[in-house]
């Protein structure tokens, strides 16, 4: 008969640790059920579950394990596992599997530890743990060329309890930590995302461009207001966007031109737009903002797609309106179907990225919707929010390691 074992291996990480213990195995003809190891701060956990074909084997194999991991000055724990609960652990695979990913410029226990108990509150089991962002120094007098990110990502199994009331918890540990929690499913199109689409007005800029046209006007207060009320969903937007629209009147058209080379891009604009097309991701621009900032922010940015109202000029004046369909929240939901269609690709292979509510139809029907320094109604649907930290931050969202990153960074 054969013998299941588990055999741990920790100490100071060296090299050879993997080869020296799989050669003394591999003398014995062993079958590996199971392996992972983790380094950290130079220390090592090593874990193989293996089958011994013939039992007798096993004191011949624990004493070799064991001189070995002396000669070494590594601690061994050495298991035998039984078939029954090895039989029990393999049937419990195929459970549904979800991406739990903690994000800000730094991480604490505290926050970790209050995560872990919304996990355990709802019968899930944290399964892996992965560190995506690099190692930090402590010490100030270092000059960080980049900002400070610390992100990990915890693979989760189980059916939750109540997912409704877990991202609520979530939300309020964001909201009371200062961490950002995104939480979606892990599946085959999680790996597989091909387009990712972006809100313009305080997405890709840091600003509401219609605002600050407004401001130009001399029509800011009245303008702001209206775009407050529509923001908060408490105004139906093509409502809001006509009475806004209509208090341009008059702008001059190169007064247009000049501001677009004005208006800041938001903190990681750049990096995440680089990273993603190199990556060979599409990207695309979905905004009920307006055409000439779109038309910029396109040619400026490699993007592929670019929807925006466009305002009505008329002897090189804004007449105060748009020409065609105002693009609202159900509009954008249409354009990221349209773009899915075009690229082939089911809109579960979608990424949708935006800051309010008419935001959050294309938002919960992408693959992976993503409310970014959002308002509280937006934030309370999305299922994985950035608030803490610029838009770069979506690229841990998607899985994506710091040294990844920073290759694009210094390319």
């Amino acid at each position: 008969m054969s013998e299941i074992v588990l055999i741990n291996i920790s100490g100071k990480d060296r090299k050879g640790i993997n080869c020296r213990f799989t050669h003394i195995l591999a003398q014995y003809n062993v079958n590996v059920l199971d392996i992972g190891q983790s380094v950290i701060h130079e220390h090592i956990l090593l874990g193989i579950l293996v089958e011994i074909p013939v039992e007798s084997d096993f004191p011949s194999i624990f004493k070799d394990i064991l001189f070995e991991g002396y000669k070494m000055s590594l601690h061994i724990d050495v298991q035998s596992v039984e078939k029954e609960h090895y039989e029990t652990w393999v049937s419990s695979q195929g459970k549904e599997m979800r991406i739990i990913t903690l994000l800000g410029k730094k991480v604490t226990a505290h926050q970790i530890s209050r995560v872990a108990s919304v996990i355990s509150d709802n019968n899930l089991n944290i399964e892996n743990i992965s560190r995506l962002t690099g190692r930090i120094s402590l010490d100030k007098n270092i000059a960080r060329d980049t900002p400070a990110r610390a992100c990990i990502q915890l693979s989760v199994s189980g059916k939750p309890c109540n997912i409704k009331s877990m991202r609520g918890e979530f939300m309020k540990i964001s909201r009371e930590t200062g961490i950002d929690i995104s939480f979606h499913m892990d599946n085959i199109y999680s790996k597989n995302r091909k387009v990712v689409v972006f809100d313009m007005d305080s997405t890709l800029i840091q600003a509401e461009v219609i605002d600050e046209l407004a401001k130009i006007a001399g029509v800011g207060d009245k303008v702001a207001a209206i775009t407050e009320s529509a923001m908060k969903g408490e105004m139906d937007f093509k409502e809001s966007f006509r009475k806004r629209v209509a208090l341009l009147k008059g702008l001059k058209a190169y007064e247009l031109e000049n501001l677009a080379q004005t208006l800041p891009l938001s903190e990681g604009v750049e990096l995440v737009s680089k990273t993603l097309k190199d990556l060979g991701y599409k990207l695309g621009i979905l905004s009920g903002g307006f055409t000439f900032v779109g038309n910029y922010l396109k040619q400026k940015l490699n993007f592929d797609y670019m929807y925006a109202n466009e305002l009505e000029i008329s002897n090189g004046e804004v007449t105060g309106e748009v020409t065609g369909e105002i693009i609202d929240g159900e509009k954008k939901a249409r354009l990221l179907r349209e773009i899915a269609g075009k690229e082939n690709i089911s809109i579960e292979q979608t990424i949708a990225v935006g800051d309010g509510a008419n935001d959050l139809p294309m938002i919960t029907i992408a693959g992976l919707g993503v409310a970014y320094h959002a308002k509280p109604l937006v934030r309370e649907r999305a299922a994985s929010n950035i608030s803490n930290v610029g838009l770069d931050g979506l690229l841990y969202l998607i899985g994506m390691h710091d040294r990844e990153i920073n290759k694009v960074r210094q390319s």
